[in-house]
């Protein structure tokens, strides 16, 4: 099994250039002298917004109904969900994956080893080897470790706790102790200190900011830095200083002091798994150990499964080991899943209060599990069903513009890439033909080349189904190929039927 890489070459444009493999060894050479790491100037991030829309239940007007939107202080507000994502300039980036996978993570997992049941509870951005040893677990094993475990006990409660805001507010004291006990310090040695500052007390610019020109980057002047053979918003650190553009400092505050990490750099993970460190040790401790009390935690999703005569003893334990970490866990939006067997089927069960609202599936890393059987979530279904319909309704407003500037009568849709993302066309892993455009001595030099291609989300489903071994996953997808012609025919391309 291949392990993670710490280099990467990211194409993004940021405030310094793009380091190609061929400067590995020189970079290597630089993240690995402590004295250098110490002294290193970290750039400011880039700051963007994900915003993930959700369709749920929400009261308008006193009306209960499933709506993208929902009302709050009288105010029609959008479900939308959105993810502050921070990333990092090349040289940084390298520094942070460094310090992550080579120094700190393998310290890490020896504290872990010491306790199988602990190593065993925490799961989320871990390598950790599939039972035949072939590859690492993802979500999918992790899901179906969860479900076969209630599988195994049968009547037994599911209790899922979701950590308010993460990342943003974590306690820097804590980090700071918790990461010198992991590296075996009292306190942070200088190079480390240094990473520590550049995560907790960053700067940032925002990425719209940058859009200078009516809302859309400067392609002129991005062009004329990568014929200079630079993929950068500037062409050096003392012009982003000079302009207009406003660099801030990291937002979140608690009690006056400042709080929290950025999401998006290679080393964020790692460092919300080790500030949870205590917290899971409690756990294993206390629950585990003493009680056969199930614990699984994924970054911020926490996983128990106990007797229903246990949940009081678990909730009291969570608030009181959460408080301890400065975090803060929404009760109020709990989910308890009853799991009961009724004439040999494992049936699930919502507790709302005192009530039981029978068939509600337990939700969790994406899949629904009902006890007798497992599902996708119907939520991210319909994200893909939804990515498949504004992917061709772009295709064909493309189409429309085309007519018009080069006023043609006919012009087909390119369906090869669109089966390829969107139907079971593209399951097969392959590689595919693509150009690398590079500057040299300010001339354009392309290259071809391929690019490796994994699988689509359809790929997903049938390993999903395939490892779960529930068939009824993939009955969930078996229309996907009609809901896509019939969504490419209510278009005018040349070269569909009607």
């Amino acid at each position: 099994m291949a392990t993670k890489d710490w280099f990467k070459d990211r194409g993004y444009p940021h405030f310094s250039n793009r380091t190609p493999l061929s400067v590995k060894k020189g970079c290597e050479i630089y993240v690995s002298n402590k004295s250098k790491v110490a002294k290193h100037s970290f750039l400011p991030l880039i700051f963007k917004e994900i915003k993930q829309r959700r369709y749920k239940k929400s009261v308008i007007k006193g009306i209960v109904r499933r709506s993208h939107k929902s009302e709050k202080n009288n105010k029609i507000v959008s479900n939308a969900k959105i993810r502050e994502i921070l990333y990092a300039s090349h040289l940084d980036s390298h520094i942070f994956s460094y310090y992550s996978q080579k120094i700190i993570t393998p310290e890490y997992e020896k504290i872990l080893e010491k306790n199988i049941k602990l190593s065993e509870s925490i799961s989320g951005y871990r390598q950790i080897p599939t039972a035949d040893n072939l590859k690492f677990k993802n979500n999918v094993h992790f899901a179906k470790d969860v479900f076969d475990e209630v599988k195994k006990r049968g009547n037994c409660v599911v209790l899922a706790y979701d950590i308010e805001n993460f990342f943003p507010t974590l306690n820097h004291r804590l980090l700071k102790l918790v990461w010198a006990r992991i590296i075996g310090f009292k306190s942070l040695p200088k190079d480390h200190y240094n990473i520590f500052k550049a995560t907790t007390n960053f700067s940032y610019v925002k990425l719209n900011d940058l859009k200078t020109r009516k809302n859309h980057f400067d392609e002129k002047t991005l062009a004329k830095y990568k014929k200079l053979g630079k993929n950068t918003f500037f062409e050096n650190i003392k012009e982003l200083v000079n302009s207009d553009i406003t660099i801030y400092k990291n937002q979140h505050h608690k009690d006056g002091k400042l709080i929290g990490i950025p999401q998006g750099l290679p080393i964020s993970a790692l460092l919300a798994n080790i500030y949870m460190l205590p917290f899971d040790e409690a756990m294993i401790a206390q629950l585990t150990e003493r009680s056969n009390i199930y614990y699984r935690r994924y970054s911020d999703d926490i996983i128990f499964i106990c007797l229903e005569n246990e949940v009081e003893k678990v909730e009291k334990l969570v608030k009181e080991e959460i408080k301890k970490i400065k975090l803060t866990i929404s009760f109020d939006k709990t989910e308890k899943t009853l799991f009961k067997l009724e004439n040999d089927k494992l049936q699930s069960y919502k507790v709302q209060g005192s009530n039981l609202i029978k068939n509600i599936p337990l939700n969790y890393l994406g899949f629904e599990f009902y006890g007798n059987k497992i599902l996708v979530k119907s939520k991210s279904l319909a994200g893909f069903y939804r990515r498949m319909k504004n992917t061709i309704k772009r295709r064909h407003n493309r189409v429309l513009n085309i007519k018009q500037d080069k006023l043609l009568d006919d012009v087909p849709i390119f369906k090869r890439k669109i089966y390829r993302l969107y139907s079971f066309k593209g399951t097969k892993n392959r590689k595919l033909p693509t150009k690398r455009i590079t500057y040299k001595n300010q001339k354009i030099i392309i290259k071809e080349t391929t690019k490796k291609y994994r699988g689509n989300y359809i790929k997903y489903i049938y390993r999903a189904s395939d490892e779960m071994n529930s068939p009824e996953i993939k009955r969930q997808i078996r229309n996907h190929w009609k809901i896509l012609q019939k969504t490419i025919s209510k278009y005018d391309f040349s070269n569909v039927k009607k």
